[in-house]
């Protein structure tokens, strides 16, 4: 996979973890929704201008958008974190304080 790949897909998932469609980030960003759908799967690359207005509309930073050791797909996500519970429901203490952050996420 490619940088613009990847970057496209890195914008597509923090989209849609702050619970936005393309048509609100792509107004908040100043930018058509069809330039930005080309950017979520990679066929267009972004202008330094413009990935300035997507970082600033997804309220991230630089650093985030580019660190590379969040490009899991999400089953592989889901797959650690299941092998993580099991692991941890093994411990009560550590059982109590994963259940503590998962209620405080849902409350979000």
């Amino acid at each position: 996979m490619g940088v613009k790949e990847e970057l496209g897909k890195k914008i597509k998932r923090m989209r849609i973890n702050r619970g936005l469609t393309q048509e609100q980030l792509s107004e908040a960003a100043d930018i058509t929704q069809r330039t930005l759908s080309g950017i979520e799967i990679g066929e267009n690359f972004v202008t330094a201008e413009t990935l300035d207005r997507l970082i600033k509309a997804l309220n991230t930073t630089t650093e985030e958008l580019f660190a590379t050791n969040h490009l899991k797909s999400e089953k592989e996500i889901l797959e650690e974190v299941t092998n993580d519970i099991q692991i941890i429901s093994r411990n009560p203490a550590k059982l109590d304080i994963l259940y503590n952050v998962v209620r405080s996420l849902m409350k979000e």
